[in-house]
């Protein structure tokens, strides 16, 4: 498995297990790709733009990875509420990567607007992440 596949991994389940998400989106509101005819609100892995990031001793990979919120019509606020859950659960956390280690990761920006061809929210969510 590559970085960005463990990565990816521990970042499903770690959005996945928490009840407090679960509590926002429903059950099944994590997915790791938007599919057709996705209920909302959900919150999807958009994907991972992964570099070289090695030194001269370690060798290390940067991933941009960028998650979606997606809610129903009206739901600024809803978006804002789940994305800020998200930020909680994964900004500047140690999460467990099998055959990786994590060095970092940080939210970088959120961008929330309204998709009225979707007719909702949408907030795009971009972390910065380390690892070796």
């Amino acid at each position: 498995m590559s970085a960005a596949g463990a990565l990816q991994k521990a970042v499903f389940v770690t959005l996945a297990g928490d009840a407090a998400l679960t509590a926002l989106i429903g059950a099944d509101g994590v997915r790791d790709h938007l599919q057709p005819r996705s209920h909302r609100p959900c919150v999807f892995i958009e994907g991972i733009d992964s570099r070289d990031a090695s030194t001269a001793s370690e060798a290390g990979e940067e991933h941009l990875v960028t998650l979606e919120v997606r809610t129903g019509e009206g739901g600024s606020r809803v978006a804002q509420e789940i994305a800020a859950r998200v930020r909680a659960l994964l900004d500047d956390v140690p999460l467990v990567l099998t055959g990786f280690v994590l060095v970092s990761i940080f939210h970088r920006r959120t961008r929330i607007g309204r998709d009225a061809k979707a007719k909702g929210h949408v907030a795009e969510m971009e972390f910065r992440v380390v690892t070796e």
